[in-house]
């Protein structure tokens, strides 16, 4: 599971920052998250393949997480894509980019879906062989979703040494993976527990955008591989976060903790702050394992 962070910085775009939009690749998937202002340039500076992003996830209606989109979508017309895109976010996203494309006379030349979200509560927005994706409901000053990507358990490996042993056909070995015992030409029966390991643990990445302090999210988010939670001051704003409905990295750390994930990666900072350390440093107090969200900065779980 790899995280691409192309902007992380709150509300205007600068010279040498972005608003918030992240890529993750997960099980051969390419997931856009948000799509702030100049995403499509932070693509192309990375090397990214726009034809490999197919579904694109939009939190909320500010545009520092969806300015992006309309963009891209165009850009995605001009460079003559086929495959169909899907864009998955709250209602009102899909009269928000329809009319531009309207005005503009520039209908895409390729299927554009879009799965308006309106639910209060977590629920289950896309799904395949591979993973599942939910909504993390927030509380912001509009309505406002976080997301939860899981990857589902994988196939059996194949124990190499006990199929040798027993000298296995290779011809079982898609079953040996799926699951399933073997029967020997002897007649003997291999349980499948002797022929296969467990599969990797499966893995997640729970992305909570804008959004005021809400520990009732953690039963959602629990025990995820990696979660990025705004954190757009430090405690000693905290009356500002309250007015604005945003976090701090005090407050980041204790959704972290409460929910025992793994990894906390803080962004959304204001620019108010000369070093985004403080961040760290503040949720470093409370949470042991926090790394910082940085324009370009790449994510391995």
């Amino acid at each position: 599971m790899k995280l691409t962070i192309l902007g992380c910085y709150a509300a205007t775009p600068r010279t040498l920052t972005n608003p918030t939009s992240q890529l993750l690749e997960i099980k051969n998937h390419m997931f856009l998250i948000d799509c702030g202002e100049g995403t499509q340039v932070q693509l192309r500076k990375h090397k990214i393949k726009f034809s490999r992003i197919n579904h694109i996830f939009i939190s909320h209606l500010h545009g520092d997480h969806f300015f992006g989109l309309p963009g891209l979508v165009s850009t995605f017309r001009l460079l003559g894509r086929e495959k169909e895109l899907h864009v998955h976010g709250p209602k009102g996203i899909k009269e928000a980019i329809t009319l531009l494309l309207k005005l503009g006379d520039s209908w895409t030349n390729y299927n554009l879906y879009f799965h308006e979200i309106t639910s209060k509560e977590s629920v289950l927005i896309y799904e395949d062989d591979k993973v599942t994706v939910s909504t993390i409901p927030l509380s912001h000053r509009i309505y406002t979703n976080g997301f939860l990507f899981q990857e589902k358990v994988g196939l059996r490996k194949l124990n190499v040494e006990a199929v040798e042993k027993y000298k296995v056909d290779k011809a079982y070995y898609q079953n040996i993976k799926n699951g399933k015992d073997v029967v020997l030409d002897s007649g003997e029966r291999i349980p499948n527990s002797e022929l296969s390991l467990d599969p990797a643990a499966p893995k997640s990445y729970a992305f909570c955008s804008d959004t005021a302090y809400k520990p009732d999210i953690v039963p959602i988010i629990k025990n995820a591989t990696a979660l990025y939670h705004e954190s757009t001051f430090l405690d000693t704003e905290g009356s500002l976060a309250v007015k604005t409905k945003h976090s701090t990295a005090k407050e980041a750390a204790e959704i972290a903790k409460a929910a025992a994930v793994k990894t906390l990666v803080l962004g959304h900072y204001s620019t108010r702050y000369k070093s985004i350390d403080l961040f760290k440093t503040e949720a470093e107090e409370i949470f042991a394992n926090v790394k910082l969200a940085k324009d370009g900065r790449v994510f391995e779980f």
